[in-house]
This record gives C-alpha cells, structure tokens and sequence, in this order.
C-alpha cells in the first residue's frame, strides 16, 4: 500500500547532471517574535529520468525511495516551462 508522498512545487537552478536536478523550494512562515512574513529557501536534488527540465522551470516533485546518497526526490511533472 502506498502512504500519502509528499509533494513540493519549486524551481529548477541546476541541470547540469545527467538524470539530476537541483530544485529550489521557497516557503513563507511566520516570525515568532516580530511576526513578519519571513521567506525560508531549501534546495533538494530530484531524479529526473529523461532530462526534460531545464534552469528556471517550475516542476513538481515527490518523494520516493532513496535513489542514491541525496537523491530522495524524483520529478512528478512540470509544471511550467522556462520561457
């Protein structure tokens, strides 16, 4: 039975490995203390099977088994194209 995989929208900054790409995710919290919007950025390393995305392209991804060492991520499709 599969469980509920999660899934981040986020931006393509390196396509520079074969089969690999490293995404960028930016989310918005909430300071505690001053309570301004903060924006928090993490970058994870998805497989991209057949080297369809390229720099800037938003892409959808979900996590799966590990692939490799950091690669825990692969590319469920994209979302929109770099124009």
């Amino acid at each position: 039975m599969k469980k509920n995989r999660k899934k981040f929208e986020g931006i393509v900054i390196s396509d520079k490995m074969d089969k690999s790409i490293t995404v960028e995710i930016e989310r918005k919290t909430k300071d505690k203390l001053t309570g301004k919007i903060l924006r928090r950025h993490k970058k994870y390393m998805a497989h991209d099977e057949e080297n369809k995305c390229e720099i800037g392209d938003t892409v959808l991804i979900e996590e799966t088994s590990p692939i490799s060492k950091r690669k825990k991520w692969r590319v469920a499709k994209i979302v929109e194209k770099h124009k």
